[in-house]
């Protein structure tokens, strides 16, 4: 377990299934076993079984759970259908399709939610009309940081897919004040307010054993802007890996700045999403950007990381696509860890130990570039 700042910030990268070096089902699990008195859990799916077990195993320890999901990945688009098979009546066929579950492609996510319930679990689905796209556990952070107090958060869906067949990763931060910074999105979500609210401010940078750390939430902090600012203090090189990349973001713009600058920008994105009309592959790959997309071999299925490296510097990661709508009106979360400045807020930077994670965050794009193909309109 790869641990940077003084032990205050973990990453994760995986899964190892496509040669990552994490288990990441396990490193949730594990997170999730080491509460002792609450968790505030907010991601878009839940279908894996061993992560939903961690959960309820929580409840049983009497740990306070709440839970908040994305009601798609709960609730049917309209009435299901009816088909009636042979020898069975009508209304048998309509009793099976209104209670029973066969086939149906929510039907683990279902499954775990009853479990969830009937375990004491307290679940709430979301009501943003867009996408409630959060992935992070809050442990033991209800105001008061103890020992066992983190917060983790990244790219991936607590699902079987996301942890053993598509690249994502995983932060963990093992300081209060950013635990604070999460608590204060877990109030609002607890007050029902999705989507675009009152955020409040941009929370403050915090330095972690001199590493900054700066926290955004979408859509109010709008963390597209700090995405550009801190691409534009890029002095030699910029490296990304992305799930989904619009032209409708202003990312790509910027990533044309800095060409014309003569920076080296090159990057990763999935090759499904990458090649939809509205993707800015042939943009950036017209504009001398390297653009490159993993091969679908193995258990491989998508690039679901939202990742850049900023020089030895700086790393922008969490769980926002760069995209118009992710910024403006889903919810998400972004982290931005380390900087090129000598000084940020007060914060006496310590670039050696902000070297050390942009490093081991570049080489999980080295190596995804290694098993990738250069893009070709």
């Amino acid at each position: 377990m790869p641990t940077f700042a003084d032990g205050k910030i973990e990453a994760y990268v995986g899964p190892t299934e496509l040669g990552g070096a994490d288990d990441l089902e396990q490193v949730i699990v594990n997170f999730i076993s080491g509460a002792k008195k609450s968790l505030d859990i907010a991601v878009q799916e839940l279908d894996s079984e061993p992560i939903a077990q961690a959960i309820i195993d929580a409840r049983w320890r009497g740990v306070d759970v709440d839970l908040f999901l994305e009601q798609d990945y709960l609730r049917s688009e309209g009435l299901p259908k009816v088909k009636v098979r042979t020898g069975e009546s009508e209304a048998a066929a309509r009793r099976r399709a209104q209670w029973v579950d066969e086939g149906a492609a929510l039907a683990e996510n279902r499954r775990i939610l009853a479990a969830l319930l009937r375990s004491d679990v307290e679940v709430r689905g979301d009501f943003n009309p867009s996408i409630f796209h959060q992935k992070f556990v809050l442990r033991d952070f209800r105001g008061r940081a103890s020992a066992t107090s983190a917060l983790l958060t990244g790219s991936a869906n607590f699902t079987q897919t996301d942890t053993h067949r598509n690249l994502n990763h995983f932060v963990v931060f093992n300081d209060g004040r950013i635990c604070r910074e999460y608590l204060t999105e877990v109030e609002q979500l607890r007050r029902g307010r999705f989507g675009r609210g009152e955020h409040g401010d941009v929370p403050r940078t915090y330095g972690l054993a001199g590493v900054p750390v700066k926290v955004l939430f979408a859509p109010d902090h709008t963390p597209e802007l700090e995405i550009i600012k801190q691409m534009l203090k890029c002095k030699r090189r910029l490296d990304f890996a992305v799930f989904t990349f619009s032209g409708s973001s202003g990312i790509d713009d910027a990533m044309v700045m800095l060409v014309a600058a003569r920076r080296n920008v090159r990057g990763a994105l999935d090759p499904g999403q990458g090649k939809q009309w509205w993707a800015a592959t042939k943009w950036l790959h017209d504009e001398k950007i390297e653009v490159y997309l993993p091969r679908k071999e193995g258990a491989f299925r998508k690039l679901h990381h939202k990742l850049m490296v900023i020089d030895d510097a700086a790393v922008v990661a969490g769980s926002m696509n760069y995209t118009q709508p992710a910024n403006d009106y889903n919810d998400e979360n972004i982290f931005v860890i380390g900087s090129p400045h000598d000084e940020v807020e007060g914060i006496k930077v310590d670039h050696a130990r902000c070297a050390e994670i942009a490093g081991y965050m570049r080489a999980e794009i080295d190596r995804i570039i290694s098993r990738s193909d250069r893009y070709q309109p």
